[in-house]
């Protein structure tokens, strides 16, 4: 992932000292005709795989495995594009910044998409999810821009701990039958429904995007107030 030129990466995750040295290993020994554009394609690939399996899971829940495989394809293109970049010393910050993100957007879309449409969890609840991501991304680019920087984890989690989570969160579905057919009766007010067993995985990974955006955006709307103090008017 290409950040905005001369941007300062913040990168905290619990995952991040292995990752990074297992990126900048696999860079190094790839072959010559990989390239970063390619790697961002791939990863875009990786979320259709993502997608399928989700989608299939309405005929067989085995075909949770192929949206692990998904995640895992997906990990691969859109964390090695840019250190693929980095490494042979090819950066191309404006179109790398330019391409990379517009990659993001499509691929979040195609992952809570495809979620959204699995035998698991209802549509409505993969766009919340996708809706704050994306304000999470938007987020992210305003830093890059105001603040010189690219934060690309919030505290120790990160894009690669959700895949993880996601990864983990496929096997037990797969492995625990009485989550196949689980169903909630959830009556809020006069509102009332039923929510499946991966709606309300969702309403805790929403609640814990929600409280991670707005917790930084508190902070950071703070943080611009003491730079820019309201000027009285002078009569």
């Amino acid at each position: 992932m290409e950040a905005k030129e001369n941007a300062v990466r913040i990168q905290t995750s619990l995952l991040n000292p292995y990752e990074k040295k297992l990126l900048v290993w696999t860079a190094e020994r790839l072959p010559r005709w990989v390239t970063s554009d390619m790697l961002t394609w791939f990863s875009l690939f990786g979320s259709v795989v993502i997608a399928a399996g989700y989608l299939f899971t309405n005929y067989h829940p085995a075909w949770l495995w192929l949206s692990s495989l998904g995640f895992i394809l997906h990990w691969f293109g859109d964390s090695l594009d840019g250190t693929i970049a980095r490494v042979r010393n090819q950066q191309r910050p404006l179109y790398g910044f330019y391409i990379d993100h517009n990659m993001d957007c499509v691929s979040e879309f195609f992952i809570f998409g495809g979620m959204g449409l699995s035998a698991y969890m209802h549509f409505w609840m993969g766009l919340l999810l996708f809706v704050v991501y994306l304000a999470m991304e938007v987020y992210v680019m305003i830093c890059a821009h105001l603040k010189n920087e690219f934060k690309l984890t919030y505290g120790v989690f990160g894009p690669t701990e959700l895949r993880v989570l996601m990864i983990l969160l496929n096997t037990v579905w797969f492995f625990v039958e009485p989550l196949h057919d689980f169903s909630y009766s959830l009556t809020v007010g006069p509102l009332s429904g039923e929510l499946f067993s991966l709606d309300l995985a969702g309403v805790v990974v929403f609640a814990v995007l929600c409280q991670m955006y707005f917790s930084s955006m508190i902070k950071d709307g703070r943080h611009f107030a003491a730079l820019e103090p309201l000027k009285k008017n002078r009569d």
